[in-house]
C-alpha cells in the first residue's frame, strides 16, 4: 500500500504544479522520473513476461459451441501460497474439474458485483456533487442487457 500511497502523491503533486486535472499517465510518469521523486519499478523477468503473454493468449482463446455461441477456452483460478504469494492456475474448460469451474466462475462473479458496486459509489457521488443536473442513474439490474446481448449474438452467429 506504500506504493500506491507515493504514486498518489506524486499524482497530487504534479496536479498542482502544472494545474491539470485531465492527465497522461506516461506523462506524469516521465514527470516524476525527470524530478526523481519515485524509483523506477524493478524490471519483469522474461520469465514474468513470457507467463504474462501465457496468461494473455488462454484469456483471449475462444471456442464455438455446436450452436454457434462463443464461450471462453481457459479460466483462472486465483490463491494464494502460505507465503501470501498469489498464485494462478489455468485449465481448459472442456476438461476442467467441476470444483476449478465454480471457483473460477464465482471468482469472476465476485469481481463483477465488486465493479457494480464502485460503479454505484461513483455516480452517488458524483450525483452528489452536482445537485443542480439531472441524476446519473446506473441500473444494476443486468438480466434485460444479458438477454439482449445473447440473442444479439445469437442473431450474429446464427
Amino acid at each position: 500500500m506504500s506504493r500506491t500511497r507515493d504514486l498518489l502523491s506524486v499524482l497530487s503533486h504534479y496536479k498542482e504544479e502544472t494545474g491539470k486535472e485531465e492527465v497522461d499517465m506516461h506523462v506524469v510518469a516521465n514527470w516524476a522520473i525527470s524530478r526523481s521523486l519515485l524509483r523506477r519499478p524493478k524490471p519483469r523477468t522474461p520469465d514474468e513476461m513470457l507467463a504474462r503473454e501465457f496468461s494473455r493468449a488462454a484469456r483471449e482463446e475462444m471456442r464455438y459451441d455446436d450452436k454457434g455461441r462463443a464461450y471462453r477456452a481457459n479460466h483462472a483460478v486465483t490463491s494464494y501460497a502460505k507465503n501470501g504469494q498469489q498464485m494462478t492456475f489455468w485449465v481448459d474448460i472442456d476438461k476442467a474439474p467441476r470444483k476449478h469451474m465454480h471457483r473460477s466462475l464465482t471468482q469472476r462473479r465476485q469481481q463483477m458485483v465488486g465493479d457494480a458496486v464502485q460503479l454505484t459509489f461513483d455516480a452517488m457521488h458524483w450525483n452528489a456533487r452536482h445537485p443542480d443536473e439531472a441524476p446519473i442513474v446506473m441500473q444494476m439490474d443486468f438480466g434485460p442487457d444479458v438477454e439482449w446481448a445473447m440473442n444479439g449474438e445469437e442473431a450474429k452467429a446464427g
